[in-house]
């Protein structure tokens, strides 16, 4: 495909959505100003928030976007776990092996070089305010290591194939003449390689590049990558110059893309809660901004002077003097008095003012993000009614964002790292995992308090046995406890080196029985030994002959 063919493509995809711009500029300038730059060119030392009134708007955004990362990345907790695609894989040298590449992969995320955390951060807040954002992984330059980014959604674009999943994505891109020819060495158009030689040397300009990864058979049918046939095709072009600086075959999608809340006919999705939020923004803002008015009208209020009366200037500041004609007759009324006003209505526009930021909370579910209580006065089924509806509650939020978000960044950077061999050998991974899907299983307060339920409901089952076996002495044997004493070790989240495998506890079992047969073997043959002595003893006392030998 021609470079010019390329760029009209994306240009078309940047121009259809050139209206989403403007409503992504308002929600930032009520909720994000950092990132308000849509539709305007901010400058270094711009004051991002002087247009606002009151600050809680942001504030609800900056809490929502912190609670995201918070309940979905706790780092007090390993928050994702390798998987097999079926639990009937997983045995105990496979939990082993998905523990250990857990591990790596966790390692090599959080390495300090990967800038991980810096991209979910900004990720977070995007989502939080924008419902969506975008962002890659990739080895570094050195390719000694991942690195992930996220970009500013004003540069990228992006469209849906049939089946509702992003195919093609082209991004806008600014690098200086510096770096495009550190990034791409002898690729680079002449006039790029030009500002770095010379007397004029312009190693700080920057250049139009776009960057697009689309489907290879959309690219060339028999397009062809390292000598077998690859899915997508990366490029990057120089706009400028209509020049393609690279393009090559990649094994796996690099962009990641979480939507909070999408809508049919719409590949860009938006934010529950600024959508909600937006009107109670700008009626907040409006609002106190004429409350704001009318306090400093009542500490500072207008003046009523008599103008034949007043020599010079009003001088209402601390320690001003303001100067009377000495002709003026006091009778005729005060010469310099407060304009009298009506204070009544604060009150009422404080608790109107109240209700919104009560309604700002609600939109950015910043009611439903704590955990319950417990009391100490409450009973355990009290505790397990109130975390079901904190989860009822919770869970519209994490859910989507959880597949979205966490799932696509781990099985990408998965596919990464196992295609450069990161876990080791392929024989290495056990025979009953080998080849199949792998997938990931995520730990977040959310997924606790639901997994927790079940060591809820294995105490409950207990009891409700206890009582049965009382009456019905064949309810012993409705319950597999050693079976849900298992998924209730899993569920709180005991580690796989601490659990033994079935066929080790199966071992044990029969050890077990084996050695109690034993015992109960040499039991019976020492009691028979017993026996025996005593009736011995017993029939040489009846004897007289031996009685007199002895």
């Amino acid at each position: 495909m021609e470079v010019k063919a390329l760029i009209e493509r994306g240009d078309q995809l940047f121009s259809k959505r050139g209206t989403l711009l403007s409503l992504w500029q308002d929600i930032s300038d009520q909720f994000y100003p950092e990132r308000a730059d849509f539709t305007v060119t901010r400058t270094l030392g711009d004051d991002f928030a002087a247009h606002l009134s009151t600050s809680t708007p942001v504030l609800n955004r900056r809490d929502l976007g912190n609670s995201l990362g918070t309940m979905m990345r706790p780092t007090n907790l390993d928050w994702f776990h390798m998987r097999a695609d079926r639990e009937e894989y997983e045995d105990q040298p496979a939990k082993a092996w998905l523990e250990y590449a857990t591990g790596i992969q966790k390692r090599a995320m959080y390495d300090r070089r990967s800038l991980f955390v810096r991209a979910s951060k900004e990720g977070d807040h995007d989502i939080a305010t924008f419902g969506q954002c975008v962002k890659t992984v990739e080895l570094n330059r050195n390719a000694d290591g991942l690195l992930y980014r996220c970009w500013h959604l004003r540069d990228v674009a992006w469209c849906e194939n049939s089946e509702g999943k992003i195919c093609t994505v082209h991004r806008k891109w600014k690098p200086t003449a510096a770096d495009l020819c550190a990034i791409f060495p002898g690729k680079v158009h002449q006039k790029i390689a030009e500002c770095l030689i010379g007397p004029n040397k312009e190693p700080y300009r920057e250049f139009q590049v776009r960057h697009i990864v689309m489907p290879a058979e959309d690219y060339d049918e028999d397009y062809v990558g390292k000598g077998k046939k690859v899915p997508y095709v990366e490029m990057f072009i120089d706009v400028d110059n209509q020049h393609m600086i690279e393009a090559t075959g990649l094994s796996y999608f690099k962009y990641i893309i979480p939507r909070w809340q999408t809508v049919s006919g719409s590949q860009y999705s938006f934010s529950p809660a600024t959508i909600c939020g937006l009107p109670d923004a700008r009626l907040l803002q409006a609002m106190t901004r004429t409350l704001l008015e009318a306090g400093e009208k009542f500490t500072n209020p207008p003046m009523v002077a008599v103008q034949e009366a007043i020599r010079g200037d009003i001088s209402i500041y601390a320690g001003g003097i303001t100067w009377v004609d000495a002709a003026y007759d006091e009778k005729m009324g005060e010469v310099l008095r407060p304009l009298t006003q009506d204070k009544s209505g604060v009150p009422i526009g404080m608790d109107l003012t109240r209700d919104v930021k009560l309604g700002l909370q609600e939109a950015f579910f910043l009611n439903r993000l704590a955990l319950p209580e417990r009391g100490p006065e409450m009973t355990a089924y009290e505790v397990g009614a109130r975390v079901q509806d904190w989860i009822r509650q919770a869970s519209p939020l994490f859910e989507p964002l959880e597949d979205e978000d966490n799932g696509a960044i781990c099985e990408t950077t998965f596919e990464l790292l196992m295609a450069h061999g990161t876990f080791g050998p392929a024989e290495d991974i056990p025979q009953s995992i080998r080849g199949r899907e792998i997938g990931f299983r995520f730990e977040s307060p959310l997924h606790q308090a639901i997994e927790r339920q079940k060591s809820t409901q294995f105490t409950e089952a207990l009891g409700l046995l206890a009582q049965a076996a009382q009456t019905s002495p064949e309810a012993a044997v409705q319950l597999d406890v050693t079976g849900a004493f298992r998924d209730t070790l899993l569920s709180i989240g005991t580690p796989a080196k601490w659990v033994r495998s079935e066929e080790q506890v199966q071992q044990e079992v029969e050890a077990a029985q084996q050695q109690k047969e034993a015992a109960d073997v040499l039991g019976a043959l020492g009691a028979g030994a017993d026996v025996a002595q005593k009736i011995g003893d017993a029939g040489r006392s009846l004897d007289p002959s031996q009685s007199m030998a002895a």
